[in-house]
């Protein structure tokens, strides 16, 4: 076990998996925010755009969304994220199309996370914005979503945790995050259970505590009624 440690970087892999997970999950709740405003918005054609997008991606596998990430956006449509001069160019466009890919699909459970949390602010907050002359953009800003995210902090972290754990995705495309790693000894040393556990016991030091502040903030943070 000592060899492995010493030939194979661990904490470089697990350190690719927090990249991942911490710029997917930047990108997933922006884009995730932008369609549950969709979604509760007025006009119906943001309203059917936001739905037709969580139920597309929903029921599309990662791996699927991953691989045209790559593959389409890349090899076909020529669209690099990297600087094609650059030494790691190939490496550096699989890790950021890996971060779009993760976002992407996230960004759907994002939605719905947020869009559960309004279902837990009652109508007459916004009919009482409405009544004092705020627009839905302005009710929206200053009354609703601040109160609609407070109420979405326990599925939020769940999706992130899922985040984590969905990063070893990425390594179908190239990405030397900790599952590729875990495989690349497998295969060129053994298949014991002493890596795996290792690997494991990584992956709950990157859950658990995620588990544990999200559900001490949704206590904290929910709205009193």
């Amino acid at each position: 076990m000592l060899d492995i440690l010493e030939k194979y970087s661990i904490l470089a892999a697990f350190w690719m998996t927090i990249r991942l997970t911490f710029f997917a999950g930047i990108g997933a709740f922006v884009l995730g925010t932008i369609l549950a405003i969709m979604r509760v918005s007025p006009v119906a054609v943001l309203r059917r755009l936001g739905t037709l997008y969580v139920n597309v991606v929903r029921n599309t596998p990662l791996t699927l969304i991953m691989f045209f990430a790559l593959a389409g956006m890349r090899f076909v449509l020529e669209i690099s994220l990297a600087d094609p001069n650059s030494p790691t160019s190939v490496q550096d466009n699989a890790i950021r199309w890996a971060i779009v890919a993760l976002a992407v699909y996230h960004a759907a459970f994002v939605c719905e996370a947020i869009r559960s949390g309004f279902n837990t602010v009652s109508i007459g907050q916004a009919e009482a914005a409405r009544s004092i002359g705020l627009t839905f953009g302005q009710s929206l800003r200053e009354v609703v979503l601040p109160q609609a995210l407070r109420g979405a902090i326990a599925p939020l972290g769940s999706v992130l945790i899922a985040l984590t754990k969905n990063s070893t995705v990425a390594s179908i495309i190239g990405v030397a995050e900790a599952s590729a790693l875990m495989k690349t000894i497998f295969e060129n040393e053994t298949a014991s259970f002493s890596v795996f556990f290792l690997f494991a016991l990584g992956f709950v030091i990157l859950t658990l505590p995620v588990g544990v502040v999200f559900t001490s903030m949704s206590r904290r943070l929910a709205v009193k009624r």
